[in-house]
């Protein structure tokens, strides 16, 4: 009984999770499905923009969660809602990018103020990027500038891609604070002290964080990227929900990356960048070269070795099978292909161009019915005796030196910086971004170093965000009729889900003879007296088919007596315990208790 209950869980078990691979396919095919759209809405949007304007979508329903936009409470740098609806405090870059063609140089990629398309919360708006391939700059000055001394930095913001997210990045950049620096005139060569956010192309996702280490020896900047998350960030790019990014930085060169408050990369800045802070103290001396008659061979061929005088270099590898006998019915005069005599040949072939002309090969016909065709050959087999070219065995080399490398000397250009995180201070956040994908929502900015004081303003931004998705995402039941009703093949998954484990239920659990024996074991105490055995529901049966029913009242009266004789043999010698054995494989046949008692 506990095997089948536990073949029954299993079987359940089974059958939810055929239930949610089938709902988790159709939610992804849905998502696909809509991506394909979405892509082909925009380009015809692109191709026809003198057509009349999209009817308005369908107003969302009312959401649970009220908005209440978030006011920055304690010690900050920087703090944007974009609530009040306008660019004020933004400067837009007016500048060109150098490098590549004038017609796409222009940093002339929209920024709009506005709602998310499908916000789940009226009142809540944000920086919106509208512009498919296109260059995009915008920044805002800081109230004060941030100066890296004892105190952390925390910098968060919201993203949400809004029709996924093909190849682009939504990153921000601190800016340096530099006496020229002008945000009119952003641009990618705009010096900075940390980039960090999330960035996309194919299938590869990144969460980008990299900070620009000045040289104090040379006064050169060098960037370094923390390593990758080992976090699968692929759900943050697709589930077109707001995702929060905060990078943490602390005086003691730790780092931090977090999104939605979770951590998906930590480090150090001394140890987990590409490349090191830090070079090494020694390098190889690139004057130093390799002696002529340095040996880097750990074996060589035993130089007193020779060859075995029956060693035979010309063996062939293959010789024939003497042994082969040809088959019976074999047509050595028959060729194995002959030409089609059905083709003709075509009334445009130019012999003088093309040559004599020749009818195409078939198989023989004749040969189709016999075990072969044309002259017979013995097949080959492999030589026994072949054993190629001969080689000496290799040895240890006695004159092994080793893999030389250069000798090592003091790096010219060595430094130790025990302190990078006392970066550049700056003064300015921007975006400076080319996507190949629009309504890149962005929201949230915030930037400080207290730590309690960024978690009030993600759960008073961020938090309510995810409140009102969370509230107006359907349940499970009804996601599954959605996704049956667009595909009507998913309803036999449901129905089969749902009757197989009753079906096996009630065939497993609900059926089959009981059986007495266990039960009626179970009532023996465990004591050192002999107890009759128990006989198997088998025995049972054929003792009932062998024996008439006039007959079940001796063998009551027999076994009672035979459980008398088994008390009293404690007592007996060692002798008798061959006629105990005897007694007991004589109690287990009705025949043989029926003989005994005549």
């Amino acid at each position: 009984m506990e095997l089948k209950m536990r073949l029954c869980v299993a079987l359940l078990s089974l059958s939810v999770c055929l239930l949610l691979g089938a709902h988790v396919r159709a939610q992804e095919e849905a998502e696909d499905m809509e991506m394909d759209v979405e892509d082909a809405i925009d380009d015809l949007q692109e191709e026809e923009v003198e057509e009349e304007e999209p009817t308005a979508p369908t107003p969302p329903p009312v959401p649970t969660v009220t908005y209440k936009a978030p006011e920055p409470m304690g010690e900050h740098y920087f703090a944007e809602s974009f609530d009040k609806g306008t660019l004020q405090g933004w400067v837009l870059s007016e500048a060109k990018k150098e490098g590549i063609d004038e017609e796409i140089a222009k940093y002339d990629g929209k920024w709009e103020v506005e709602e998310m398309t499908n916000t789940k919360l009226p009142g809540d708006k944000g920086l919106v990027l509208k512009s498919r391939a296109k260059h995009h700059a915008i920044s805002g000055l800081l109230l004060r500038p941030f100066t890296f001394d004892t105190k952390p930095l925390i910098i968060q913001y919201e993203v949400n891609f809004q029709t996924g997210i093909d190849c682009g990045g939504a990153y921000v950049k601190l800016l340096s604070q530099t006496p020229d620096l002008d945000l009119a005139e952003f641009v990618d060569k705009t010096p900075y002290t940390i980039m960090f956010g999330p960035d996309k192309c194919g299938e590869d996702y990144k969460l980008h964080f990299i900070f620009r280490h000045k040289n104090p020896k040379t006064g050169e900047f060098e960037e370094k990227h923390a390593k990758k998350p080992e976090a699968d960030l692929r759900t943050y790019y697709t589930d077109k929900k707001t995702h929060l990014y905060t990078l943490v930085l602390n005086p003691d060169n730790s780092f931090e990356m977090l999104v939605d408050q979770t951590l998906v990369n930590s480090g150090n800045l001394l140890n987990d960048v590409t490349p090191p802070v830090n070079p090494p103290a020694e390098i190889e001396d690139p004057d130093d070269h390799k002696p002529e008659d340095w040996d880097e061979r750990p074996k060589i061929q035993d130089p007193d070795a020779v060859k075995p005088e029956d060693w035979d270099e010309d063996a062939p590898a293959k010789i024939p099978d003497e042994e082969a006998v040809k088959a019976d019915g074999w047509l050595d005069d028959e060729p194995e292909y002959i030409s089609d005599p059905d083709a003709l040949k075509p009334e445009d072939w130019d012999e003088d161009m093309d040559g004599e002309w020749e009818a195409p090969q078939i198989p023989n016909p004749v040969c189709e019915t016999a075990p072969g065709c044309g002259p017979w050959e013995r097949p080959v087999i492999d030589n026994p005796n072949y054993k190629g070219k001969w080689k000496p065995p290799m040895i240890d080399n006695p004159n092994y030196q080793g893999v030389w490398k250069p000798r090592k000397i003091p790096n010219p250009d060595f430094f130790e910086d025990l302190h990078p995180f006392r970066m550049t201070p700056f003064s300015a956040v921007g975006l400076e971004l080319w996507s190949m994908s629009s309504d890149i929502f962005f929201d949230n900015f915030f930037i400080t170093s207290d730590r309690s004081v960024a978690e009030r303003w993600a759960a008073d931004g961020w938090g309510l965000k995810k409140a009102a998705e969370g509230a107006a995402e359907p349940g499970l039941v009804t996601q599954m009729i959605t996704a049956a009703e667009e595909r009507p093949w998913l309803w036999i998954v449901y129905v089969l889900t749902v009757a197989l484990p009753l079906v096996l239920i009630i065939v497993f659990c609900c059926t089959g003879k009981k059986s007495s024996a266990p039960a009626a074991a179970a009532e023996y105490k465990k004591t050192d007296e002999p107890q009759p055995d128990v006989k198997d529901e088998a025995e049972e049966e054929e003792a009932k088919e062998e024996e008439p029913e006039e007959k079940k009242s001796e063998e009551e009266e027999d076994s009672t007596g035979e459980a008398e004789e088994a008390a009293e043999s404690d007592h007996r010698d060692d002798s008798t315990s061959h006629e105990k054995s005897e007694d007991d494989v004589l109690r287990r046949s009705p025949r043989n208790r029926k003989a005994r008692k005549d």
